[in-house]
């Protein structure tokens, strides 16, 4: 695992980009960006623009290492390019922004009111693959939506399950059981999983360390604990569908917390926009999460 790329995640003022929308939630995520479906025939040309898309992201000069601590590519981003060079390769050594992979097939059916991950029987090949390509850490997410005990230890035994095959890779996996932000006993749902994370994370043994990317809590700092845990290196948060506006102003009430915004981050941004006005939203939203981040 590199070094300055560990003390960078661990340590650093910043947030994580997450630009790892896959094949069930890119045609929205294009259609927010400005490009209806029409634009585009079958998957291969759908990919081709939300591929375009990200790298219109990553190559803006207001994309850098400087608020920007990492990026959560999708497999196919990891095999592609950015400005002539590999996408891994081309975020640290043009941006210094520490690459990740997310490595989940989906989810599986509800049953005890959450959602596991479909099975990963490839897993073990994608993350040498990742190795090779210079990709520092994972994510992979499971949902909750109700508070069950029985479903939240599920999920986090599987997290931690499969988190130990990726640290065994050589690679940084973010844990990232989502809590549902429309489920209506939410609050009870953060205190199970809290209960279960600190279970599993206590468990771990000495020098085993984790990433976890949670729902943002509703109880302002919440996961101090967590944050605070010596076998977590870094507390993110998703927007789990609030608003940029919305999920700063929630994120900025827990200490410790940094941002991995996904359609928080690219809301406001446009196919349309000509160069200056992309990068003036882009660098808007960028400083905004940020400073959220920094709290």
């Amino acid at each position: 695992m590199n070094q300055e790329q560990l003390d960078k995640v661990s340590r650093g003022n910043g947030f994580i980009a997450a630009l790892d929308q896959s094949g069930g939630s890119t045609p929205k995520a294009l259609k927010l960006y400005g490009v209806e479906e029409t634009a585009y025939n079958g998957e291969a040309e759908m990919f081709d623009q939300v591929h375009a898309m990200r790298s219109r992201i990553v190559t803006s000069p207001a994309f850098d290492g400087r608020r920007v601590l990492g990026a959560i590519l999708f497999e196919m981003t990891m095999d592609r390019q950015f400005d002539g060079l590999d996408a891994a390769e081309y975020l640290w050594k043009k941006k210094q922004v520490v690459p990740f992979l997310k490595v989940d097939k989906g989810l599986a059916d509800e049953a005890d009111g959450v959602q596991l991950m479909k099975p990963m029987p490839e897993l073990d090949a994608l993350l040498a693959r990742a190795v090779k390509k210079g990709i520092f850490g994972t994510k992979m997410r499971s949902v909750v939506n109700a508070a069950n005990a029985a479903g939240i230890d599920a999920v986090v035994a599987q997290q931690f399950t499969v988190g130990q095959q990726i640290l065994a890779a050589g690679l940084m996996p973010i844990i990232e059981p989502e809590v549902n932000i429309k489920a209506t006993d939410k609050k009870e749902a953060e205190a199970l999983l809290k209960a279960a994370l600190l279970r599993q994370l206590d468990g771990l043994g000495a020098g085993r360390k984790v990433m976890l990317k949670l729902t943002i809590p509703a109880v302002d700092g919440f996961y101090t604990e967590l944050v605070k845990h010596p076998n977590v290196v870094r507390v993110v948060a998703l927007s789990g569908g609030y608003s940029r506006d919305e999920s700063n102003a929630m994120l900025a009430k827990n200490p410790g917390v940094i941002a991995s915004f996904s359609r928080a981050l690219t809301e406001g941004l446009s196919a349309q926009q000509s160069d200056a006005d992309f990068n003036a939203a882009l660098d808007k939203a960028i400083d905004g999460i940020y400073q959220a981040s920094i709290t």
